[in-house]
């Protein structure tokens, strides 16, 4: 749902890799209500590119949203330039983030919950920028709670070609961090599917945000264990609010009859259930 269009103070827009930037800005209607996983548009001052640039929100504190971009193009290309003090103008908060209800929620009168005691956060690429503001929303969920490692753990299974980025982010937040790498630079040489395999990870529920091929083998993996999965899908998208319908995805249908629907990932997800997607779409 299109939401407002507001003038931000851009607080810091630095480079933490090689094409790779993360951009803070002072944006108190954005951070007010927005969730892991949600996203929003920026809009550049160079009017001829007429398209906004939706750019996942990594992390928020108290009025400040940081955003971590990939120089892709000229769109990005011309972010990487703006400065420290300077306006830019983004959007409120959009799409729907990553559900925790499942994951806290109790299971009987006496405040039991369920059995959730590992959490998974993979991320693959630039996959893993909005699972930070997860992982610090889990934590500060398990000290609202009084939870002690030995009731809930935050593992964090993260993949990169070459140069991992937001490790010190992880760190802090996460009970463990695992690094693959495809290069061989850091931790395991391989992917995180191969990591999980290798060291015999074997969480409880998982998050994940990363490529699509990442994702449907994570599904498959998740679904074989019984292992409830959210996923955060990475898809071109036009306006961001749903009226160009240029993002659409396949979800299983529930009605008998009807194999699958088409759903905008910009205003029905970014985030959906592993089970539910039509990965071979």
């Amino acid at each position: 749902m299109f939401k407002k269009i507001i003038e931000a103070e851009i607080i810091e827009n630095k480079k933490i890799a090689e094409g790779i930037y993360r951009m803070a800005v002072k944006a108190p209607e954005t951070a007010a209500d927005a969730r892991a996983g949600q996203f929003v548009n920026i809009y550049l001052r160079n009017k001829i590119m007429l398209l906004p640039r939706p750019i996942s929100i990594s992390r928020v504190y108290d009025d400040v949203i940081t955003l971590i971009y990939k120089i892709a193009g000229k769109g990005t290309g011309e972010l990487s330039a703006y400065l420290p003090g300077e306006p830019v103008r983004i959007s409120t908060s959009l799409g729907n983030g990553f559900q925790l209800e499942d994951v806290f929620k109790e299971t009987d009168s006496n405040h039991n919950l369920n059995k959730v005691k590992i959490i998974a956060l993979v991320g693959g690429g630039m996959g893993v920028a909005p699972l930070v503001g997860l992982a610090q929303k889990i934590m500060n969920e398990k000290e609202k709670r009084s939870f002690k490692d030995d009731d809930l753990q935050v593992i964090a299974i993260v993949g990169f070609q070459d140069e991992p980025i937001l490790m010190k982010e992880f760190e802090t937040c996460c009970n463990h961090v695992y690094i693959a790498t495809e290069s061989g630079s850091t931790g395991l040489k391989g992917n995180v599917l191969q990591l999980i395999e290798r060291k015999g990870l074997k969480p409880d529920y998982c998050f994940a945000c990363g490529p699509r091929p990442m994702l449907k083998a994570l599904a498959n993996r998740c679904e074989n264990a019984n292992i409830p999965l959210q996923v955060s899908l990475e898809e071109r998208m036009g306006c961001g609010y749903g009226a160009c319908v240029g993002c659409v995805c396949r979800i299983k249908a529930k009605e008998e009859g009807v194999k699958s629907i088409r759903k905008k990932v910009c205003t029905d997800g970014p985030v959906f259930f592993g089970n539910e997607v039509v990965w071979d779409d």
